[in-house]
């Protein structure tokens, strides 16, 4: 049987991390994911994916993540259920990671003015590249070799 999450999205709050009574570091975060569509108004909508982290990565997690970051996490579904105050049977999906990823850096991250790279100049024996001056070059269909 296959049960293999894979989710890219921001983190709607700080991560949550705790210890269990052993001493283990349990981290809960939920995930904003974009759908790849949009809805009836035109406007994108999200889904909003509790995820767990444990131990080392956990620690990692809490200390290096925010709110807002942009992060990978690969692991798998699992589905619990627990009786609410009135009785009725509920039910809870989350995302038990295995792997997080880091995916921007702190700088990324932060609300600092973007630049632009540096020109830079082409290695030796390589001529400057043809598309950057904005001149067109002219191709016929003879000139292709497909």
């Amino acid at each position: 049987m296959i049960n293999r999450v894979v989710l890219v999205g921001r983190l709607t709050r700080d991560p949550e991390m705790k210890y269990t009574q052993s001493g283990i570091a349990v981290t809960r975060f939920t995930l904003a994911c974009d759908r790849p569509f949009t809805g009836q108004d035109g406007k994108r909508e999200a889904d909003f994916i509790d995820c767990t982290v444990w131990r080392k990565q956990a620690e990692n997690v809490a200390q290096y993540l925010k709110k807002g970051s942009l992060a990978g996490v690969e692991g798998r579904l699992q589905i619990s259920s627990y009786e609410d105050k009135e009785g009725q049977r509920r039910y809870r999906a989350e995302v038990v990671a295995d792997s997080v990823r880091f995916l921007e850096s702190k700088k990324d991250s932060a609300s600092a003015p973007q630049t632009t790279p540096p020109k830079q100049e082409a290695p030796a024996g390589f001529g400057a590249d043809p598309f950057s001056s904005g001149n067109s070059i002219d191709l016929s269909d003879d000139d292709l070799p497909f």
